[in-house]
Order: structure tokens, then sequence, then C-alpha cells
């Protein structure tokens, strides 16, 4: 990863960190928004809802980290709540391909087999005749 693309990543992460208030991320314990002096979550934060080292978020987020991986731009864009437009940029810029789309699954699952099994031999009342 080039330094153009490390500050792309870095200005990036901290617009989406910006972005996301503490209640809307789910912490507890969040405040009130008005005594917080920056907006959006806080580096902390961000590295507790990825999963991370906040001094390995803090590198990212400055341009300073190392390659980031597969696995660490996954939890980043689930703590940052990004969309899949989001999310795909995000690997792009770290030099990765985005991992595809989760799509419906069409496996039939045994319980979904058996509901709908037992959902087609029902038979509904008709409505009386006037």
């Amino acid at each position: 990863m080039n330094s153009t693309n490390r500050a792309e990543l870095a200005a990036f992460l901290r617009a989406r960190r910006a972005r996301l208030s503490p209640r809307q991320a789910g912490l507890p314990g969040a405040g009130s928004p008005g005594r917080r002096r920056t907006p959006g979550l806080r580096r902390q934060e961000v590295a507790q809802l990825a999963g991370m080292s906040v001094d390995y978020y803090i590198r990212l987020e400055q341009g300073r980290g190392p390659h980031p991986s597969r696995q660490v731009l996954s939890a980043l864009a689930r703590a940052l709540m990004l969309t899949a437009d989001e999310r795909d940029y995000l690997f792009r810029v770290a030099g990765e391909s985005p991992p595809p789309v989760a799509g419906p699954s069409r496996e039939i699952t045994p319980g979904s087999a058996r509901w709908s099994s037992s959902a087609r031999s029902c038979t509904l009342p008709t409505p009386a005749s006037a």
C-alpha cells in the first residue's frame, strides 16, 4: 500500500468515525453528546467495536499503519456500520478486492422443508356463503 492510499484510507476512517454517534453504535454509557470534544466515536471506541488494539487503529487512521488484513478491514466495516458501497471502497483503497456480497441462500434447510410441507397440507376454512 503506497502513501497515497494510506492517506486516503486514513481520511476515510476519520470521516466515517466522525459520522457515527456512540448511541448509533450501541455503546453503553455514551453520555451526553454535548460533553464530547469531537463529533462521532472516539478512536478507542472504534478499536473496541472492531476488536483491535487502540494503537493499531490510531496508526491506520494516521496513515502510518501496516497493510491491514482482510479480517481487519471487515471488522472496521462492521464497527463503522458501512454500507455495501462504503465497504467496497474501504477494501479497494486498502488494495484488496471487496468480498462478495452475501445473498439469500438457495439451500432449503430441513426445518424449512418441514414447515413448507406442513403449511401445504393445512386446509383453510372457506368463508360461509350468504
